[in-house]
Order: C-alpha cells, then structure tokens, then sequence
C-alpha cells in the first residue's frame, strides 16, 4: 500500500511550514495485525520525517516525530506492513487528540471518544 498519495503529503509539508499551529490530523496509520498506531499532522520538507502521535501499545502514547521510511520499511508476518486507514477523517485539532488519548492512555480509545463527540456535532 501507498502509504501517503500526493495530496496527503502535500497537505502534510503545508502544515510543516507552520510547524506552530495546531493542525487537524491529516493521515492514520495503524499495524493491522498489532495494536500500533500513529496520526500525523506535519511532514518536514526532507519527505521523511513526521509530527504527530505514535501509540505503540504500551499505554503511553506520545506526541513527536517518526519515519515514514521505517514504517514503510516495517516487514510484519504474513508480509503484511504498516497500512494507511483509507477512511479516517477528523476534525478535531491534534492537541485534543494527544491530551485524550494521554487520558484514556491509548490512542484507539482516543479515536473513538473523538469518534462520537464529532458525530454529535
């Protein structure tokens, strides 16, 4: 799988170049076969590195940067690797996502409490 089309990584170097601003969370990727997980936000301008939050399962999800490169690169069994969710949308800034899933201590917890605040309206 692609892990980010043009418009995404055009979307994500645009956030990066105002690095200070709390942007909406434009991409999700998640370990099909795991309980990993990562939303980001900003791309740097070397098309590698990323912003956002990475919850690798331990109860301790954190905010910060990651590889795209190492997630592509991540060879899982099966020959499965780190899949893009081709449907996630928000519209809830990350710094609410990070505090909410620090809260709950899991990101996937967090996605779905942000889940059905947003469907509420």
């Amino acid at each position: 799988m692609i892990l980010l089309t043009p418009e995404l990584r055009a979307q994500l170097v645009a956030n990066g170049r105002d690095p200070n601003a709390d942007h909406i969370p434009v991409v999700k990727f998640f370990n099909p076969i795991g309980r990993g997980m990562w939303l980001a936000n900003q791309l740097e301008d070397n098309g590698d590195i990323l912003f956002g939050i990475a919850d690798l399962g331990f109860g301790t999800p954190e905010a910060g940067s990651f590889s795209l490169g190492e997630l592509a690169g991540l060879h899982l069994p099966f020959e499965m690797g780190i899949e893009r969710d081709i449907l996630f949308e928000t519209r809830t800034p990350l710094s609410v996502w990070r505090r909410t899933a620090r809260r709950l201590g899991c990101l996937r917890a967090a996605e779905r409490a942000i889940w059905r605040i947003e469907q509420e309206g």
